[in-house]
């Protein structure tokens, strides 16, 4: 079973820049600093993703793969 501290929902505004603020309960979670770079996954059906940053590199691998795939 997964500890109440694994989810959290939030509401952020987007400002007239394009910007939001990701909540800080959100940051501390994601253990996301002043600096980081992140991943925006887009799907217009499915909404937008931002996957934990120690995942980026199984995800660029994973990309990286099917597009071999189906180069071949």
């Amino acid at each position: 079973m997964k500890k109440e501290d694994d989810k959290y929902m939030a509401a952020a505004t987007v400002g007239e820049k394009g910007q939001i603020v990701i909540p800080k309960k959100v940051r501390e979670m994601m253990d996301i600093k002043p600096g980081d770079t992140l991943i925006l996954l887009v799907d217009k059906k499915k909404g937008i993703g931002i996957p934990p940053k120690n995942s980026v590199a199984d995800i660029i691998g994973a990309i990286m793969n099917k597009e071999e795939s189906q180069d071949e």
